[in-house]
């Protein structure tokens, strides 16, 4: 939607209700533009995430409350 409306999402904040279960999650939200992401972790791939974030150079906050729920 922010390409079609010719937005820049450079040094955005990207928030979560769930946790990224696999880097490419990550990969996109960076690729997007995004400088930081807040989510509340618990997936099993949680040090493949961490890592991918630091490669990528973002902020990653962890917030330890899952809001969203089967």
């Amino acid at each position: 939607k922010a390409q079609h409306a010719k937005l820049s999402l450079a040094g955005t904040v990207v928030a979560s209700d769930a946790f990224f279960p696999f880097r490419d999650g990550l990969d996109a939200v960076v690729d997007a533009g995004a400088t930081c992401i807040i989510q509340p972790g618990g997936s099993m791939r949680d040090p493949e995430v961490i890592a991918a974030a630091d490669e990528r150079g973002v902020a990653m906050v962890f917030t330890g409350v899952r809001h969203f729920r089967h």
